[in-house]
């Protein structure tokens, strides 16, 4: 009985963990350096829904929706269409950060948004 007890307090505890883990809803700010070597800054504003997830990605260049977005334990993906061309994203969730790949049409970007206020 004891071993019952035990084995169900630690899968709670790595429940409420994995909930806090996977959660990325709201904003996060970043900058993407892109192929030509010119800096982006960029800010994801996401929403999930199981694992749907939604959102926008803004820009200086303006807003554009987050299609087909996915996410499983701590991985996620989506893209983005920008003037009639899809960029997909691929990305993984740390505690304080999500590192994002970015695939411009077959040269990828590596970069980090955080948590914005």
């Amino acid at each position: 009985m004891k071993k019952f007890f035990t084995t169900t307090a630690l899968l709670c505890c790595f429940i409420v963990c994995f909930a806090i883990i996977a959660d990325i809803s709201g904003k996060w700010s970043g900058t993407i350096v892109a192929p030509d070597g010119s800096d982006i800054a960029v800010t994801y504003n996401f929403k999930v829904d199981g694992d749907k997830l939604t959102g926008t990605a803004d820009s200086p260049q303006g807003s554009v929706t987050i299609d087909d977005g996915k996410i499983s334990a701590d991985a996620f993906s989506f893209k983005v269409n920008v003037s009639g061309t899809d960029y997909p994203h691929t990305g993984k969730i740390y505690a304080d950060s999500l590192a994002m790949d970015i695939d411009f049409g077959g040269q990828k970007a590596h970069f980090i948004v955080k948590k914005a206020n």
